[in-house]
């Protein structure tokens, strides 16, 4: 008897926690609403926002869904109506090629930069710091030898 409610008890707990209660129509809702940014947060997505535009939104993506749109035409319609922002992964086109290429292209100058500093600096170290008759030159100036010579 105990282990059928132990199994009864951990089946019931692993639905919960997969969802099983939730509808279909609501898993789509929030894989949509995952996929858009809310407006307010800036900084979550609308499945996870509590703003009221996000709940709004939701309420939008539940009608366009239950209006028989697909999931392209729910994010097409968003994008025509909040803009590119609203992606989380905008389309490619010419006004997005900074979002896209932006960081590659950073990190590419940044490892170029690294690299010619390195290089500056390798053949900095190659290099002696004074040739044997500037050596001597300065010796001269700063009267070393003299010194030495008459040190001995």
């Amino acid at each position: 008897m105990k282990s059928a409610l132990r199994a009864l008890a951990l089946s019931l707990a692993l639905g919960y926690a997969h969802g099983a209660d939730a509808s279909p129509d609501d898993r789509r809702v929030t894989e949509i609403a995952s996929e858009l940014r809310c407006l307010v947060c800036q900084n979550e997505s609308i499945a996870a926002s509590r703003a009221d535009l996000a709940v709004d939104l939701r309420g939008q993506i539940r009608q366009q869904l239950d209006a028989g749109r697909t999931e392209a035409e729910i994010l097409a319609y968003m994008e025509a109506r909040y803009g590119d922002f609203i992606l989380y992964r905008p389309r490619l086109k010419a006004a997005t090629l900074l979002l896209w290429f932006g960081p590659a292209a950073l990190l590419a100058a940044g490892l170029a930069a690294l690299a010619l500093t390195l290089r500056r600096r390798r053949t900095r170290l190659d290099r002696p710091a004074l040739t044997p008759q500037q050596r001597q030159a300065a010796n001269a100036l700063l009267g070393i030898e003299a010194e030495k010579r008459s040190g001995s």
